[in-house]
């Protein structure tokens, strides 16, 4: 099992989506490109941040990711 890709996105819209899936007790990890870019000098294109979680959460993420894409 591995980490799935669940939202790619502005920082802003990321973090809210990270704070419901933790609110419903599902861990994420949250990457962000800008910081990550910026560090060694290079910018970044496209999304801004990701989201990622267990493959064996998705079942309980899946609700929580639906809702809060069909409210942005």
């Amino acid at each position: 099992m591995g980490l799935m890709k669940v939202f790619s996105g502005s920082e802003i819209l990321a973090q809210a989506l990270q704070a419901k899936l933790e609110e419903a007790g599902v861990g994420t990890v949250a990457k962000n490109n800008i910081q990550s870019g910026r560090l060694p000098g290079f910018g970044t294109a496209g999304q801004a941040m990701e989201i990622f979680i267990q493959e064996t959460d998705f079942a309980k993420a899946n609700p929580v990711i639906e809702e809060f894409r069909m409210n942005i």
